[in-house]
């Protein structure tokens, strides 16, 4: 299939190389040249094509139902790129947004493209920089016509089943065998950004878990302690340790376990931890929806507070974050 992708940064890019990989033809654009050309020579077979603006994109997809995926920061940048879509795109064409927005953004925009017989569809897509090898988790949300239609596309960017053992009592017929390939059709509009909205929700908790309880080992050593009961742990052999057969096992520790080999102090963070929205949203949907959710909104505020003076905690929750989306801390 052919495909225009938009914004093409840690994440874009990757998307556009491993489906270049699986044998679909990509049209590229991002706002600095450049960009466009390293994507354009990453990518495989001759089936890279640059353009220089939006329009121009758009102008050389010559498939019959045009697909254009825009991978944008949340927020106004999207709502532009959308906006500026919506006047170039025509009848049955589908307009992807594979970034992070906000699900009520998702229900407006779609019913506006609708009218213009526009298919929108929201992918929620988890898997940082390492996307490009290991694949991409993809919740997503839109009509079943357009889900279907971009279907090859998603299969292609998906880690596909691999080594994972599979889950027993599968076999029924309202469970959807996508899922046990890493992407699922979760239901209309939103729905793919609210699913991943709650699973960044998650992400939060387990990483505040995490930091936690590896700053309580740290510092069992205090001089506050009895001398008989100070521990000097090593918190590099925890963490990897703890990857070998142990219930709390994760790619999140093992992100842990690889920045404590790398530096035990953790020295290159500050422990500033940045939230990227969806830790709010989840904990406005747990309000509006009378959902108690007191370990969320815990990890966010600690995030909050986090900026205002820190810890070694919050040092793991920027190292498991670099680790995994390649976020640096503001400067």
């Amino acid at each position: 299939m052919q495909i225009g992708i938009i914004g093409l940064g840690r994440m874009g890019g990757n998307i556009a190389v491993r489906l270049s990989r699986h044998g679909h033809d990509v049209v590229l654009f991002d706002r600095d040249p450049a960009t466009v050309g390293k994507v354009r020579d990453r990518t495989e077979g001759g089936r890279g094509i640059a353009a220089d603006s939006v329009a121009d994109l758009v102008g050389k997809l010559t498939a019959s139902r045009k697909i254009v995926w825009v991978m944008l920061p949340a927020g106004e940048i999207t709502e532009a790129a959308v906006q500026e879509l919506a006047g170039l795109l025509g009848r049955d064409d589908i307009l992807i947004d594979g970034g992070n927005s906000y699900y009520k953004d998702d229900i407006r925009r779609a019913a506006q493209l609708a009218e213009k017989g526009i298919h929108y569809i929201d992918v929620g897509t988890s898997g940082g920089v390492w996307g490009l090898e290991r694949g991409y988790c993809m919740m997503y949300g839109g009509t079943k016509d357009s889900a279907d239609h971009i279907d090859p596309i998603l299969d292609a960017l998906a880690p596909g089943k691999g080594d994972v053992p599979p889950t027993p009592d599968r076999d029924k017929p309202d469970l959807d065998p996508r899922a046990e390939k890493g992407y699922l059709h979760c239901g209309p509009a939103g729905s793919g950004h609210f699913v991943k909205m709650v699973h960044n929700g998650i992400e939060y908790g387990m990483m505040q878990a995490f930091a936690e309880g590896f700053d309580i080992m740290k510092t069992k050593n205090s001089p506050l302690l009895p001398e008989d009961q100070r521990f000097d742990l090593n918190m590099a052999d925890i963490a990897e340790v703890w990857r070998r057969g142990s219930v709390v096992s994760s790619w999140l520790l093992d992100l842990t376990a690889e920045a404590l080999a790398k530096n035990a102090s953790l020295s290159e963070f500050t422990g500033e931890v940045a939230d990227s929205g969806e830790g709010r949203w989840t904990l406005e949907a747990a309000i509006e929806e009378s959902v108690p959710a007191p370990v969320i909104t815990a990890s966010l505020f600690t995030r909050f507070r986090s900026r205002t003076g820190n810890n070694y905690a919050e040092k793991i929750l920027s190292a498991m974050r670099f680790g995994f989306g390649g976020h640096v801390e503001k400067k």
